[in-house]
């Protein structure tokens, strides 16, 4: 939708998908924003080039998860805004009203039809998302009652 504003926490996404570079990652994020007629900002940590690519505007700031949060609470009464990050700080911090993807499932989302091999699964957060699977199956053995 048009009034729609996906907000990307930069190298987050960048640093779970398949892209090189910074470039190739905005590349990416542009086309999805444009398909969907929506609008978008990616944010990154630092400093670097900024500037609007039809209809994503990259930004950097010294603190891009504030950036992120900002933006959210500045936008959530007024239209459909998703937040693109897999750091639970900006999640929580976000606000009610905005949907939150994690950048793993949102690359599922952005992957063309059959390319998921690229895509990592998203291991659970917590306790349960460290541990190896045969040890996470004897755990739920042990948590069953089962020897």
């Amino acid at each position: 939708m048009a009034d729609d504003l996906w907000l990307f926490d930069g190298f987050n996404v960048l640093h779970a998908g398949p892209w090189e570079d910074v470039r190739e990652l905005r590349d990416a994020l542009a086309s999805f924003v444009a398909l969907r007629g929506a609008q978008g900002v990616v944010v990154f940590d630092g400093v670097g080039d900024e500037g609007t690519f039809g209809p994503l505007e990259v930004r950097y700031a010294e603190h891009a998860d504030q950036e992120l949060e900002r933006l959210a609470a500045d936008n959530r009464a007024k239209r459909a805004v998703t937040l693109v990050s897999s750091d639970n700080v900006v999640r929580g911090t976000a606000g009610q009203g905005v949907r939150w993807v994690t950048s793993q499932n949102f690359l599922r989302e952005l992957a063309p039809a059959g390319d998921d091999a690229r895509v990592e699964p998203e291991r659970p957060h917590g306790l349960s998302g460290r541990l190896d699977d045969e040890t996470a199956a004897k755990l739920e053995r042990l948590r069953r009652g089962e020897s």
